[in-house]
């Protein structure tokens, strides 16, 4: 078949056009290959958002102050026999071969024949175990803080330094009541990087803070977090007023600072809240106004002096304000004066509410102990007493306060005799006492006011709102008395297991 020569023309040219779209192809899909360039790429995510600040600044010129202070205790040698195993194991059953576990456990067996492993031989020495804790120098010439509980059962204590040299210290002072020490190194150059303590006033909930310690023993390690609550009362002592942090502390971490972004102490580790044992996020700090006044008083005297009241208190409760006519809930009540202090000798009496403390307001019971223990033994102060309904002022020459508190003890040891007479407003059934003073309370209705207030047969009620009782007749007047006044609810004193307590019930009226 003859092809014309146009038509081999137009396919030619369809041909040679094919190829040229192949060719421009491969340049655009090869060409990188082709001309060695690289290919353009999407740029990397960036986003500009406000930076946390840094803590490196602060770690590096506070580390150096900060140390970790190992605790070496005397203890009475292990017998042979297991017969005197340390206090740890003392309570174990007797059982020769559970004794002899233990005691190799620690160290006290011989040579085993059977694997050639070397146990400890200390039989002709006493064991020192070894506590660890933190502190930090306060001091250019050695002087440093820890936490009591570190160091109270120590006969020997060792330094470790940021840079890992070890220097010995001995012990200057100790305060249980705060849980504070003071060391003071007894070798070196006598040139230490120190810290001060921060005004722990101005420090507020949601302020950065950094713990520095040596949790676990690991040495320098830096945990960092907020002031997560401040006042916080955990039933540690009668001064609780600590700082809650939430920075990580654990074990080992007792007795080392928390900072403030300025590098000052604002509080001294002391205590977490753990259900598991280890770290949860919750750490109590000691305030830094607190461990100030008990640090210097331990440089200077190794113990610290403290005012004593000499009383017994409570809380005002809304009930019992309403009950003495009081207008709030604030202040301390006086559940007993003891015979020998100076609260007594003053003419503070049960059932005073202390409101002030040299025109300082008393807010609740730990505040007055505070106020009181801040005052030197010997000090005459101002105590501002609600009695009988007014306000009235005594002035009191603050005793020492004893190494242990001391209570108030009661007189009788009362019996209750066969009769029993019945206040059924209250929900009580009481009897005489033996010696005609007071109420003892043989019965409480469950459902009573007064068994939701936790009394209890066996109680004494010695007074209905200041006055003394001795029958059914005296608590019938005083509540009628009461009603009217206009008050809602009776004030009892009760008494038990020597200790006095106050109670207020409400009263009927109509």
């Amino acid at each position: 078949m003859n092809i014309a020569p146009n038509s081999h023309s137009r396919t030619r040219k369809r041909l040679m056009a094919a190829a040229a779209s192949v060719a421009i192809a491969g340049a655009i899909g090869f060409g990188a290959v082709a001309t060695g360039t690289a290919p353009v790429l999407a740029e990397a995510v960036r986003v500009e958002a406000p930076q946390v600040p840094s803590f490196a600044d602060v770690v590096e010129r506070v580390s150096p102050a900060v140390v970790s202070v190992r605790v070496k205790a005397k203890i009475e040698s292990t017998a042979d026999d297991g017969s005197d195993l340390p206090d740890a194991f003392g309570n174990l059953p007797d059982d020769p071969q559970l004794r002899r576990f233990f005691r190799e456990f620690r160290g006290f067996g011989d040579q085993d024949g059977r694997d050639g492993m070397r146990r400890f031989e200390r039989r002709d020495r006493q064991p020192r175990p070894v506590a660890q804790g933190s502190g930090f120098f306060i001091s250019e010439d050695g002087y440093l803080v820890t936490n009591n509980h570190v160091v109270g059962e120590g006969s020997s204590f060792t330094v470790v330094m940021h840079d890992g040299k070890e220097l010995d210290a001995k012990l200057v002072g100790t305060d249980p009541r705060t849980d504070l020490a003071v060391l003071k190194v007894v070798e070196g150059d006598g040139k230490f990087t120190y810290v001060d303590f921060a005004d722990d006033s101005k420090v507020r909930v949601g302020d950065w803070v950094v713990a520095v310690g040596n949790p676990f023993g690991l040495g320098g390690t830096v945990t960092a977090g907020i002031v997560s609550a401040r006042g916080r009362d955990i039933g540690a002592g009668p001064y609780d007023d600590f700082i809650q942090i939430d920075a990580s502390v654990n074990r080992g971490n007792s007795g080392g600072p928390t900072f403030n972004l300025n590098g000052q102490v604002v509080g001294i580790n002391t205590a977490i809240f753990s259900p598991s044992g280890g770290s949860v996020g919750i750490a109590f700090d000691i305030p830094a106004s607190t461990a100030k006044q008990v640090v210097q008083d331990l440089m200077k005297d190794g113990t610290v002096q403290r005012g004593w009241l000499g009383v017994e208190i409570q809380p005002v409760t809304s009930e019992i304000a309403e009950s003495l006519g009081l207008k709030s809930d604030k202040g301390a009540l006086v559940s007993s004066a003891q015979d020998d202090g100076p609260g007594k000798d003053a003419g503070i009496s049960a059932g005073d509410v202390i409101t002030q403390v040299d025109g300082k307001d008393v807010a609740s019971p730990k505040e007055l102990a505070r106020l009181i223990g801040a005052y030197p033994p010997g000090k005459p102060v101002d105590v501002t007493l609600w009695r009988d309904g007014k306000s009235e002022t005594v002035k009191v020459d603050l005793g020492t306060l004893p190494s242990t508190d001391k209570q108030a003890s009661a007189d009788q040891q009362p019996s209750a005799p066969p009769t029993a007479d019945t206040l059924a407003d209250l929900g009580l059934t009481v009897t005489r006492s033996d010696d005609g003073k007071g109420l003892v309370v043989t019965d409480v209705d469950p459902d009573s006011d007064a068994a939701d207030r936790g009394i209890q047969p066996g109680d004494v009620i010695t007074s209905v709102n200041s006055t003394e009782v001795n029958g059914t007749d005296d608590v019938a007047k005083a509540m009628a008395d009461a009603v009217k006044s206009g008050r809602k609810a009776v004030l009892m004193q009760i008494t038990r297991d020597d200790s006095n307590r106050f109670v207020a019930l409400p009263v009927a009226k109509g």
